[in-house]
């Protein structure tokens, strides 16, 4: 988290962890298998969650497609919990997945593309019943930016900070951050597909005279 991938040893790990080098070279065999064993712990129990609360929405949905705001919720509040749960890493492991999303490291990127497959597919038909209006390369690009754009608010306390200073409240702020960012994000996937903004801007220019 602090120094990235690649400029952390397992040396420098194993002495701030007070264990034998030996040990975690018999246990793991590289770096690379640790960390994977490090984000494999903590990301298959919040993607199952994420898996059940969106089944939950689209049951409650009666057969209609599930609204944008109520899937992000589904696929926020686990990440939530986890950052509220210290026995499970709370924020520090919310940061490292915020650190690792950005590692140039490729087996990290293709780890992780590996790993939220599953969820992600899910997820994806979800969103594409919800928006359809969307192609779905589109909607692939405008996932891809929710992910990124929750995984780094998740991993910082910039966000936090600024919810702490607008709102003097007895919620939890990361409840808050919850309302603030849901409706940004959902906005975002709602927005025109490209070739219907691009009519849009079109019709406005004409109506301006320009």
């Amino acid at each position: 988290m602090e120094h990235g991938f690649e400029a952390t040893s397992l040396r420098q790990l194993t002495s701030a962890a007070g264990v034998n080098l030996a040990a975690v070279n018999y246990h793991f065999g590289t770096k690379e298998e640790l960390f994977q064993a490090v984000l494999t712990r903590r990301l298959d129990p919040m993607n199952q969650e994420r898996i059940e609360l969106l089944d939950k929405v689209e049951r409650e949905a009666n057969g209609k497609p599930a609204t944008c705001e109520k899937i992000l919720a589904a696929m926020m509040i686990p990440a939530l919990r986890l950052a509220r749960d210290e026995k499970r890493g709370g924020k520090n492991f919310l940061r490292l997945l915020g650190r690792a999303y950005a590692d140039p490291a490729p087996f990290i990127r293709h780890f992780l593309s590996a790993q939220y497959a599953g969820m992600i597919a899910r997820y994806k038909e979800a969103f594409a019943r919800a928006l359809p209006h969307l192609p779905r390369q589109e909607l692939t690009f405008r996932l891809h930016f929710v992910m990124g754009a929750l995984s780094y608010t998740l991993a910082g306390t910039d966000a936090l900070k600024l919810v702490a200073q607008m709102v003097n409240t007895e919620k939890d702020n990361d409840e808050l951050l919850l309302q603030r960012l849901a409706p940004f994000l959902a906005a975002g996937l709602k927005a025109p597909a490209m070739g219907t903004a691009r009519k849009l801007e079109l019709v406005a220019r004409e109506r301006l005279g320009d």
